[in-house]
């Protein structure tokens, strides 16, 4: 189907997939970072709620390593900052992908309308009654 189209449509289309797969990019992204602050809050709730002389630990790649309370606290509130901003930017950039993926999607459609319609049993079919017979 995409052999009929002019050139500059199927450059278009190439175009929206491509801004499709970046917007399912990000939403993966943003869904794994909303996740990971979501639980990083949670431990930080959890965290207020534990003696500060209590003994921690924290995961180092395949190990537990000692921490102090501070430490920890300290930790998981920039972890929570940093993800916040995280997300934050990820919803621009989706928000900035939604807009010129509409934009383009538009083109696209005006592109094709006003292709299709120039001759005479074309898209103007439909159309055709209002010329009356």
């Amino acid at each position: 189907m995409q052999g009929n189209l002019p050139p500059e449509a199927q450059e278009k289309i190439e175009e929206l997939q491509d801004l499709q797969e970046t917007a399912q990019q990000l939403s993966a992204q943003k869904q794994s970072s909303e996740t990971t602050l979501s639980e990083s809050k949670t431990a930080l709730e959890t965290l207020e709620d534990i003696d500060s002389d209590t003994k921690m630990y924290r995961e180092v790649g395949e190990l537990l390593v000692e921490t102090s309370y501070d430490e920890a606290q300290e930790d998981l509130e920039e972890k929570v900052d940093s993800l916040e901003v995280r997300v934050e930017q990820l919803d621009k950039q989706e928000e900035r992908v939604q807009g010129q993926f509409e934009e383009l999607q538009q083109e696209l459609q005006q592109m094709l309308q006003g292709g299709g319609a120039g001759g005479p049993g074309g898209a103007g079919g439909p159309m055709g009654p209002s010329g009356g017979s």
